[in-house]
């Protein structure tokens, strides 16, 4: 399953929801609870472990956020990269 996480701030709960193999992408203001120095940072590391993690280059990039800057293990994918996940992924599920 393809999550597509918009939500700000980022939910435990949705978080949560998310099952081993799946891929996330985070976009929009998502992507300001990425940070390595975040609250997050322990669930975001857990959840690379079991599933694959990604950005949205274009939403960090508006947010002055750098790359080295995110959770360990998170994956910068453009537009291309996004429409190839969810060609790869038959079943999405939108959070905002």
């Amino acid at each position: 399953m393809l999550h597509l996480i918009f939500q700000s701030p980022l939910e435990v709960a949705v978080l949560g929801r998310i099952s081993a193999g799946d891929d996330v992408v985070f976009l929009e203001s998502a992507v300001l609870g990425l940070l390595q120095m975040g609250n997050l940072a322990g669930v975001l590391t857990d959840l690379t472990a079991r599933c694959r993690l990604y950005v949205l280059s274009d939403a960090i990039n508006a947010r002055g956020i750098l790359a080295d800057e995110l959770v360990a293990g998170m994956e910068l994918i453009d537009y291309a990269g996004l429409v190839a996940l969810t060609v790869k992924n038959p079943a999405i599920q939108s959070w905002s």
